[in-house]
């Protein structure tokens, strides 16, 4: 990595670090008490291009690569997980998957009021009874002319009811086809589409999620993403992005809970000293530490293969299934170093506690990334 491109990152850190401690810190807690999601917030954090890290700067965005976006993530984290998933699920779902599959024409009208926060985004690929197992999806979306009518409803949808667009992946063909789902770009207000129940969730609780409803939503040929049947190919592209923006959200919830726990156990005194001085501790940390630096190595091999346009598939899931599953240990950890504190919402590490486990389950679970890994190292064997 050149000195140019260093300098540009640290840059973009000090700019995300600031915009956290100024704009999030100080309401985290009552965010998270109420599940308040803070919109207007959102708006604010398109102006500093948070937003459209990954867009070009012809439609809006700051034009940055992998990297960066992973450092925004990462430094939004710290502060707090919830915004950091909404950051990610805006930028990597809705906005990158117009990026990459849609025309010119939808590229212009969309990404230039995502990419500065005017509008929100969502994305629609997860269904009641279909999580890992999109193929078997209810969502349809019949051909009415030149338009197509989609009636069904996804769940766990990040600003479902928020969102001012949202790309759909809903069943045009047979059930099982990977070659029978497409995507489409669906508008808050357009008739038939709303917002359905908003989850009550154990973390992440200011980070909307909520059903989306299609109930004979008309919507024209023009709103389709690439061509008809490809949904379903596009989506598994778009999620080895959205894999490296969970990896960089359980990296940044990681640290946050190992710098409040080093902080803690330096000032914390039992037996006359800190108790960072004790080796049950000190070790405890050790290992917290070197799992972090480990899962940011692999984190950011992910962003530069995705940056050089090269394979990322195996990687991408290595990162967010090693990365998510490090950020539930290490808040673990971090709450035992509290010890009783380590309970009580006054001090912060029981919300990364709560935060982190979404970590392994979000944009596929654990499991589904070993398998995805799997098949990646059989591939030829």
């Amino acid at each position: 990595m050149d000195v140019e491109t260093l300098d540009n990152l640290q840059l973009i850190k000090e700019s995300a670090r600031d915009f956290a401690e100024n704009y999030i810190r100080p309401h985290v807690m009552e965010w998270d008490e109420s599940q308040h999601f803070p919109i207007d917030m959102f708006h604010k954090m398109g102006q500093y291009g948070f937003l459209g890290v990954l867009v070009p700067e012809a439609y809006g965005g700051t034009g940055l690569g992998y990297n960066e976006y992973i450092t925004v993530i990462d430094e939004i984290s710290k502060v707090c997980g919830s915004i950091g998933l909404s950051v990610a699920a805006h930028n990597s779902l809705c906005t990158n998957h117009i990026l990459m599959f849609g025309n010119e024409d939808q590229k212009q009208k969309y990404l230039s009021k995502l990419a500065i926060g005017e509008w929100i985004g969502a994305w629609g690929l997860t269904e009641p009874n279909t999580g890992s197992d999109a193929g078997r999806m209810k969502c349809t979306a019949v051909r009415d002319g030149d338009y197509f009518v989609i009636n069904g409803t996804k769940n766990f949808i990040t600003h479902g009811k928020s969102g001012h667009v949202a790309v759909v992946i809903a069943r045009t063909g047979e059930l099982l086809d990977s070659h029978g789902m497409t995507a489409f770009v669906v508008e808050r207000g357009m008739p038939g589409f709303s917002g359905g129940k908003k989850e009550n969730k154990l973390g992440m609780r200011a980070s909307e999620t909520a059903e989306m409803i299609f109930d004979n939503c008309r919507v024209h040929k023009s709103q389709m993403l690439g061509e008809e049947g490809a949904g379903f190919i596009q989506s598994m592209k778009v999620l080895d992005g959205g894999r490296i923006s969970i990896a960089a959200l359980s990296l940044g919830i990681a640290k946050g809970a190992y710098e409040a726990a080093v902080k803690y156990s330096k000032q914390r005194e039992q037996f006359g000293k800190p108790i960072s001085s004790f080796q049950g501790i000190s070790f405890k940390l050790a290992d917290m530490a070197t799992k972090i630096q480990a899962s940011e190595l692999l984190v950011r091999k992910a962003g530069h293969l995705k940056d050089k346009n090269q394979s990322s598939t195996k990687i991408s899931a290595m990162a967010k299934y090693y990365a998510s599953e490090v950020a539930v240990a290490v808040a673990n950890d971090a709450v035992q170093i509290y010890g009783g504190y380590g309970y009580i919402k006054e001090f912060p590490v029981e919300k990364f506690y709560r935060d982190a486990k979404l970590c392994t389950i979000g944009e596929g679970t654990s499991e589904i990334q070993k398998l995805v890994i799997s098949r990646e190292i059989l591939k030829g064997q």
